[in-house]
C-alpha cells in the first residue's frame, strides 16, 4: 500500500476527489492509500458470486458492487467490499445517496464479501481482511460477513452475535457453505474458486 496524499482528507473531499480511476484506493486517517489494482481471480469470483445471489431470488438492484460503506474505525474511514448484498432499507438509502456509499447512520447491508488477497499474519492484506474489516463491520451491525480466501482455498463465514462475529465455519472444497442469512444459497468454496469454469 502507499500513501498518496499528504494533506487529510475528509469523507466528503475523498469522495470527490479527482484521482486515478484506474487505482483503488481507501482514506485511512485521512490519507489516500493506494490498494493496488484488483486480481482478475478476485473479479472473477465477485461476478460469479452476483450472478449465485441472483439466481437464488436476490433482486440485481440490491446486488452492489463498487459501493462504498462509512465505517466506525480509528482510522479507516469507508470501504470498498467486493460485494454486498443489501436489505431493502440500505439500497434505499444508498439510491438516495449522490455518491455509491452507505453512511455511517442509513441501515447496515445483509452481507458484506471481501476476496482476500494474499498474506500473512502479521502482513497488511492479511490484517485488513481478517482483523480490521471484521471489526469494522461488526461494529457497523453487518449480520453477515464472508472472507473468500483463494491462496487458502477457504471460504470462512461469520455471523453477528452481540456486537461481535463468531465463526459460523471454514468451508473447503466441496463442503456445503452455511448461510443464515441466506440459507438458499447453494454453493461451496470449490464452486467460488473455479467461478463457473
Amino acid at each position: 500500500m502507499t500513501q498518496t496524499t499528504r494533506s487529510r482528507l475528509t469523507l466528503e473531499e475523498f469522495l470527490t476527489y479527482d484521482r486515478n480511476k484506474d487505482t483503488r484506493y481507501e482514506l485511512v486517517d485521512g490519507v489516500l492509500v493506494e490498494m493496488g489494482t484488483e486480481s482478475t481471480i478476485n473479479l472473477i469470483i465477485a461476478g460469479f458470486l452476483f450472478a449465485a445471489f441472483l439466481q437464488s431470488g436476490i433482486p440485481p438492484y440490491r446486488i452492489g458492487f463498487k459501493q462504498w460503506i462509512v465505517v466506525s474505525s480509528a482510522a479507516v474511514t469507508a470501504r470498498d467490499p467486493d460485494l454486498i448484498i443489501h436489505s431493502e432499507a440500505s439500497f434505499a438509502a444508498i439510491e438516495q445517496s449522490s455518491q455509491a456509499l452507505i453512511l455511517s447512520d442509513a441501515p447496515p447491508p445483509l452481507l458484506v464479501i471481501e476476496i482476500v488477497s494474499p498474506g500473512e499474519p502479521g502482513e497488511a492484506n492479511y490484517e485488513r481482511d481478517y482483523v480490521e474489516k471484521r471489526r469494522e463491520y461488526a461494529a457497523r451491525g453487518i449480520p453477515e460477513y464472508w472472507i473468500i480466501d483463494p491462496t487458502r482455498q477457504m471460504t470462512i463465514v461469520l455471523s453477528l452475535e452481540r456486537e461481535a462475529y463468531q465463526e459460523i465455519g471454514q468451508f473447503r472444497e466441496n463442503a456445503p457453505i452455511l448461510s443464515p442469512t441466506f440459507p438458499i444459497i447453494q454453493l461451496t468454496t470449490q464452486q467460488i474458486l473455479n467461478a463457473g469454469r
